[in-house]
């Protein structure tokens, strides 16, 4: 289906064919007519299909046609004459401060033809040109939850004029530990609104909160859930964990790419690979959660420029970041979670581009191997092994919150097997057949059986029972 005929007004048709858009994708052809009509819709893509301008378009053409006229009667009060700031109407929560500033480009370019302003408000920077755009007032606003919390309690943001109500990406924000947040914001928004959320994932977690939410919605479902698209080639190497850096200076180094994308499931991971792959000769830098934001932005610069670094990211870059040409995508940790797996993945093979999606995984990860596959139904091709890369290390199947399969393992329960809790020693035996007695809780109001025996192996009994303390002998100097 074209654009011109979803039903959107000229200066929305105009920004679309200035950005080449002709032929609407899937999810944008059923989702821009449920959203022009005024009904809540909850709406899952495969990422890289469009789901952006799938509600951003719509939600625009929407504020345009309730755009109230300018006052031109000035006011008398101390302002100065100066009218009243244009109220709130459309919010967009975003999970990441990388995504926030997508989508705000994205609706800069859509709404260039008309007169209707928007910004974005996200951590990790300062306020004070936030602010400064907030006061002048705008139609739409793109906010990552904290921030928007924090605005709102200031003073600087009113919600009660909210229209339209968008949860982008929101099986992440959940995950991120927002969901409080939300339900904070939920509360401050008008009852009779309209309600979007668009992800690349739908678990039941996001569908009972659709319940709750949304009014009577539209669902729309491009393709299977969690499913990556077709054209990303997938394979794993099975290599040792401590291989796994040679083995990625080698594949950087033989393999002809335009723009790769490495995955660390941690922080101090992604630095550690950024700092091997320069002293091995290949142009790296990192972005994730501890980096200033403007040196992710001068990252995702350098990344998007035309002589490219390889990025190494944490799981912040795998939602929703719309960059062109990324040819490559290297899980060096396997996510914990396989549909991070999908999000990862989908940052390449965008917009009808085909793309590669290579895995590294380790003896200790063969588990999180078979969730992934078992999520997306398909068997992962292993890649033949490389001379001197042969897996050595045992193979331990390990589910993904970290234990494996019939023993303790990371992140395991604070309570030890046999109801043994946190603060004791675990016993092999009763006390009365020589076990360990149990550690003394801090805190704790019972008296200490060891300093019990300290004290009366220190003190002498009376013949009445009574206990006498030792004087201490004065010190001769």
């Amino acid at each position: 289906m074209k654009f011109s005929e979803l039903g959107l007004a000229e200066p929305f048709l105009r920004a679309a064919e200035a950005q080449g858009y002709e032929t609407a994708t899937p999810i944008q052809a059923k989702a821009i007519p449920v959203v022009l009509s005024g009904q809540d819709l909850i709406g899952c893509a495969q990422t890289g299909t469009g789901k952006t301008a799938a509600f951003t378009l719509p939600m625009l053409d929407r504020l345009m046609q309730t755009l109230p006229p300018r006052s031109k009667k000035k006011s008398s009060g101390r302002s100065g004459g100066k009218p009243k700031p244009r109220a709130l109407r459309a919010l967009v929560l975003s999970p990441t401060r990388e995504l926030a500033a997508q989508i705000s480009d994205s609706l800069d370019r859509y709404g260039k033809f008309s007169p209707l302003r928007q910004t974005v408000v996200f951590g990790g920077v300062s306020q004070h040109h936030q602010v400064k755009a907030l006061r002048h007032g705008v139609d739409a606003l793109v906010a990552t939850p904290g921030r928007l919390l924090d605005l709102v309690e200031q003073g600087y943001i009113d919600l009660s004029n909210v229209e339209v109500l968008v949860f982008d990406e929101a099986d992440q924000m959940l995950d991120m530990g927002f969901l409080p947040d939300l339900k904070k914001i939920v509360a401050k928004v008008p009852k009779r609104r309209q309600t979007l959320m668009f992800s690349a994932t739908m678990p039941n977690e996001i569908r009972r909160l659709a319940q709750q939410w949304l009014s009577n919605p539209a669902a729309i479902e491009v393709g299977p859930a969690a499913t990556p698209v077709e054209r990303i080639a997938q394979s794993v190497h099975l290599v040792d964990k401590k291989r796994k850096p040679d083995l990625l200076t080698l594949f950087l180094k033989e393999t002809p790419r335009v723009r790769t994308l490495v995955f660390s499931r941690t922080k101090h991971g992604a630095d550690k690979i950024v700092k091997r792959l320069k002293k091995d000769g290949v142009y790296a830098a990192a972005i994730h959660g501890n980096k200033s934001q403007g040196a992710r932005s001068r990252a995702l610069a350098q990344f998007k420029s035309k002589n490219p670094p390889v990025l190494v990211a944490t799981d912040i870059a795998a939602r929703g970041l719309d960059i062109n040409n990324v040819s490559h995508i290297v899980n060096f940790d396997l996510p914990e979670s396989p549909e991070t797996y999908i999000h990862r993945i989908g940052r390449t093979a965008r917009a009808g581009a085909e793309g590669v999606a290579v895995s590294f995984c380790a003896g200790d990860e063969r588990g999180l191997l078979k969730q992934i596959e078992r999520l997306t139904k398909r068997t992962i091709a292993v890649e033949k092994t490389i001379d001197g890369f042969e897996p050595t290390d045992p193979v331990s199947l390990r589910s993904g919150n970290g234990r494996q399969n019939g023993s303790q393992g990371r992140g395991r329960s604070r309570y030890r097997k046999g109801g043994n809790s946190r603060g004791f020693r675990a016993k092999t035996g009763s006390a009365s057949s020589g076990g360990e007695q149990p550690r003394r809780r801090k805190g704790s109001t019972e008296p200490d059986p060891k300093r019990k025996k300290a004290t009366s192996a220190s003190s002498s009994v009376s013949g009445n029972g009574t206990r006498k303390r030792r004087r201490r002998r004065p010190v001769t100097k």
